[in-house]
């Protein structure tokens, strides 16, 4: 029996089991549901025992369990450690579900559900596609690791420490991921990089108290100006940050790099349109792609203070916050832009005003050549399935533990995404294409068995 066959007649079965899967509420970021991490773990590692998978164990861990599965029976092959997770988002506001969230719908052709794009559903292709391997051949082309976590969604506190003690049980020829996206509907893409991270709070405090703005306005230091003040000296005129220093180890993009951003022929009048924007902004000299998958930015995220009620309170506040985040690129090291981010802030605080920087998040940026041979081999299983190659892009987000994997591994990274960007990841009404879902199981064989 063809693939095709094999996977069209099990369809309905698949798709039913997935549904189990996303019936859990395994949301990460919330304590009440810890007793639901734990049955998702224990879903996922069921699956992986009915798929064939061995050695599957479920370590428990001071956050949530880590999954682990085996398949060694290919000597001389390669080995592919294949990694996704299980949590997700929480899904407030939940007024704006079509249908609630953790009871799947499939409509119109779209699997609509928390996790069914992000990560349920990717992950659950390569348990299926490994599954009809072995049911179809009963041996698989390359030997498989898997790992799954379930704290993604809450910076994966759990898993750096998984990997240093496992490095021996998780060594890999190559790391398989699938949590990216096409770029549209039938437009396969491979990301050869991804953004690095870094985030600060900044608390702007003056007075002992908030003043009466008819008593003091005028001859007192505000708290609000001179956090307004502050944050208007991070950028320039142009978009570009102007933090001492913080474009050091930013790389110049290449010609190739430039060549393949290019053929994303993105027509950026339709989107300005769409976001119902009169302009475009961003650093001068790039592309909006480029800008947003291979430059590195500096947003306000949140920026609060003084009286936030209905009507007006003629006051002027003793304090005021901002919430600020960075991307990252090419060698910045996170730590070294928060601390010249932090000795930017302190040299321009205005007189009379204390500033303190709290930071939060630190993740290394990664990248890899897209003429690795590993990446060639993704976009031809792509070319095969979909009838056009993969473009190879640039992700705007973080996925930190990607670099980590890199690093510690010290193998390359495959990220073969199936979703769409307009799935609704991390927002209401989140969905799966299943026209991807059906090609993504036939790209998966097709590239385990080209390796």
């Amino acid at each position: 029996m063809s693939y095709e066959a094999y996977f069209e007649s099990n369809r309905e079965q698949h798709l039913d089991e997935l549904k189990q899967w996303l019936s859990i509420p395994s949301i990460s970021a919330l304590s009440e549901h810890k007793g639901d991490m734990q049955k998702s773990a224990e879903w996922v590692a069921d699956a992986l025992k009915r798929a064939g998978l061995e050695q599957v164990e479920i370590h428990q861990t001071s956050g949530h369990p880590i999954v682990y599965a085996e398949h060694l029976h290919a000597p001389g092959k390669p080995t592919v450690l294949i990694y996704g997770h299980y949590d997700v988002q929480p899904v407030d506001p939940l007024h704006l579900w079509t249908t609630p969230p953790f009871e799947p719908d499939i409509r119109e052709g779209k699997l609509y559900a928390r996790g069914a794009a992000d990560d349920k559903g990717q992950l659950f292709l390569h348990i299926k596609a490994i599954e009809a391997i072995l049911k179809q051949e009963q041996k698989l082309p390359v030997n498989v690791k898997l790992i799954i976590e379930g704290e993604e969604e809450i910076s994966s506190e759990s898993l750096p420490p998984f990997l240093q003690a496992n490095l021996d049980k998780l060594a890999a020829d190559v790391i398989l991921i699938s949590d990216t996206h096409l770029l549209a509907p039938g437009k396969p893409a491979i990301s050869t990089g991804l953004r690095g991270l870094c985030s600060l709070e900044v608390a702007v405090n003056t007075a002992n108290t908030d003043l009466h703005s008819g008593t003091y306005g005028g001859g007192v230091p505000n708290a609000l100006h001179a956090l307004v003040a502050l944050l208007a000296t991070l950028h320039d005129d142009q978009g570009r940050v102007s933090v001492e220093g913080f474009y050091e180890g930013v790389p110049e993009l290449s010609p190739l790099m430039r060549e393949e951003f290019a053929k994303l022929k993105l027509d950026e009048d339709k989107l300005r349109a769409g976001l119902g924007l009169e302009a475009l902004y961003g650093e001068e000299g790039f592309s909006f792609p480029e800008r947003t998958g291979a430059r590195p930015t500096l947003e306000l995220n949140g920026v609060y203070g003084g009286f936030q009620g209905e009507g007006t309170k003629t006051v002027i506040p003793k304090e005021a916050h901002a919430k600020i985040t960075c991307r990252l690129v090419g060698s910045q090291n996170p730590q070294d832009i928060l601390d010249k981010i932090q000795r930017h802030l302190k040299a321009h605080i205005q007189p009379g005003a204390k500033l303190t920087v709290t930071p939060r998040e630190k993740a290394f940026a990664f990248n890899i050549d897209p003429e690795h041979r590993m990446l060639q081999l993704a976009a031809d299983a792509y070319e095969t399935v979909y009838g056009t190659r993969a473009l190879f892009t640039k992700d705007g987000g973080s996925i930190p533990i990607v670099e980590l994997f890199s690093r510690l591994l010290s193998v390359p990274v495959v990220m073969m995404g199936f979703g769409l960007p307009d799935e609704n990841l991390h927002a209401p009404n989140e969905h799966f294409n299943l026209e991807n879902f059906d090609k993504g199981l036939l790209t998966i064989v097709e590239f385990l068995k080209r390796l």
